[in-house]
């Protein structure tokens, strides 16, 4: 039987501190947003039961909006990361 890891060991990821950085600046977007919607609740919960748009009130929409930023950031950050590892891979 043959003993080895399942997981091969990579090359070193030259892109590492770059997707490191990138990654952070992503975070602080995505919290600094989420940290207004909390800010909301807290402070002025009444404007959470407004009526924004396509009926929605704001709360739903801002809920749909940070779920939609976060896809979107890890699109983002997937694409950035991918064409930076091949630039420095080449």
């Amino acid at each position: 039987m043959l003993h080895e890891p399942a997981a091969r060991e990579e090359a070193e990821d030259f892109a590492a501190e770059y997707k490191t950085k990138l990654g952070l600046r992503m975070f602080f977007v995505y919290a600094t947003v989420f940290a207004g919607f909390v800010a909301i609740n807290t402070f002025a919960p009444s404007i959470m039961g407004a009526i924004f748009l396509f009926g929605l009130n704001f709360a739903i929409f801002y809920g749909f909006f940070l779920i939609i930023l976060a896809v979107v950031l890890g699109v983002i950050y997937n694409n950035m990361c991918t064409a930076k590892e091949k630039e420095l891979n080449k």
